[in-house]
C-alpha cells in the first residue's frame, strides 16, 4: 500500500502549556497489497503562552477530579495527588492524601508529563520524546552545533592549543587567545597554569576576570549561554558553555607566569568564518593596581 498525504494539525490539547496536536494519513491499498508500513498518526508537541501563576500541575488536576468520589476498592472519600513511584508513567496514579495507597484511574490525558522532571510526554498511554523537530517519537536530535538532524557535515569542529609568549607590555597582563564567535557550541577552555582565563565582548568590556578583578568560580549567565568558570586550587582553570552564543566572545588571558599552553575547542556551523590565534580583540590593557 501507498501513504496518502498527511492531513491538517489538530488544535492543540491544551489551553496553556504545552499540548500535544495530532494529524493522520490514510493507507491507499487493495485487497492484496500489504499494508503500509509506519503509523498512520502522528503527534507533535505544540508550547502555548504559560499558564496563569497558581495553576495546578496538568497531572495534579486530572486527579483531583476523583476528590471526594468513591472509588472501587477504596472505601471512603478521599483528595487524590500524583503518585510517581508506579511502573506505567502513563497511568494516572494517584496517592490517597495522608494513606499509603494509590489507585490507577486509566490513562493520563495526552500531553501529559511522563514525569515531575521529564521532558517528555504521554500519548495514547505510550511515553514519547520529543525530537528536535518538535514530533513526538521522532529520532531527530541536535548535531554537534545545534542543528536539528544535520548530522557532523554541518559542523565545523575547532579544537586548538594557545602558546603565545609574554604580553606586550611586559611580564603581567592581558593577551588574546582567540576569538569565540557567536553561534560556537559545545565550548570548552582549559589552563593548567596559574594564569586566568577571561572574557570580553567585542566592544571591549570583559564579562569574566577582567580589569584585574577576578571572579568568583560558579556558573554565570552571559552571551545568552550558561558558563561554568571552575578553578580548582592548584590554579587550574577551565570554562564550558553549551551554547549556542548569542554574541561574538574573545577569550583573553591574564598572565602572571609563563604560559604552559590553553587548550581550547569549539563548534561551528559549517560555512562560519574560522578563527585563528590572534583575531583581533578590542584590548584594553588596564594598568594594574597601585601603579
Amino acid at each position: 500500500g501507498v501513504w496518502g498525504p498527511w492531513g491538517p494539525w489538530s488544535s492543540c490539547s491544551s489551553s496553556c502549556g504545552d499540548g500535544v496536536g495530532l494529524r493522520t494519513r490514510r493507507c491507499v491499498r487493495s485487497a492484496e497489497e500489504e499494508p503500509c508500513p509506519g503509523e498512520p498518526r502522528q503527534y507533535r508537541l505544540c508550547q502555548l503562552q504559560g499558564c496563569p501563576g497558581g495553576s495546578v500541575p496538568f497531572r495534579a488536576m486530572q486527579c483531583s477530579l476523583y476528590d471526594n468520589r468513591e472509588v472501587l476498592g477504596a472505601p471512603g472519600r478521599y483528595r487524590w495527588v500524583p503518585f510517581h513511584g508506579a511502573p506505567n508513567v502513563c497511568d494516572l496514579n494517584c496517592l490517597a492524601e495522608g494513606h499509603n495507597f494509590y489507585y490507577s484511574f486509566g490513562r493520563v490525558l495526552d500531553g501529559t508529563r511522563c514525569g515531575p522532571a521529564s521532558p517528555d510526554l504521554c500519548v495514547g498511554g505510550r511515553c514519547l520524546s520529543v525530537g528536535c523537530d518538535g514530533i513526538l517519537g521522532s529520532a531527530a536530535r541536535p548535531d554537534a552545533c545545534g542543528q536539528c538532524d544535520g548530522g557532523r557535515d554541518s559542523c565545523l569542529f575547532v579544537h586548538r592549543l594557545f602558546q603565545g609568549a609574554e604580553p606586550p607590555s611586559g611580564y603581567f597582563g592581558y593577551m588574546n587567545v582567540t576569538k569565540i564567535p557567536a553561534g560556537a557550541t559545545r565550548i570548552k577552555v582549559t589552563d593548567k597554569s596559574r594564569n586566568y582565563l577571561a572574557l570580553m565582548r567585542s566592544d571591549g568590556r570583559y564579562v569574566l576576570n577582567g580589569d584585574w578583578s577576578i571572579a568568583w568560580p560558579g556558573p554565570y549567565e552571559l552571551a545568552g549561554t550558561r558558563l561554568l568558570y571552575v578553578r580548582a586550587p592548584d590554579g587550574s582553570e577551565s570554562l564550558e558553555a553549551a551554547g549556542p552564543t548569542a554574541e561574538d566572545l574573545h577569550l583573553m588571558v591574564l598572565l602572571q607566569e609563563p604560559n604552559p599552553g590553553i587548550e581550547y575547542e569549539f563548534w561551528l556551523p559549517r560555512g562560519h568564518s574560522r578563527t585563528a590565534h590572534g583575531d583581533a580583540s578590542p584590548l584594553r590593557q588596564p594598568q594594574p593596581r597601585g601603579a
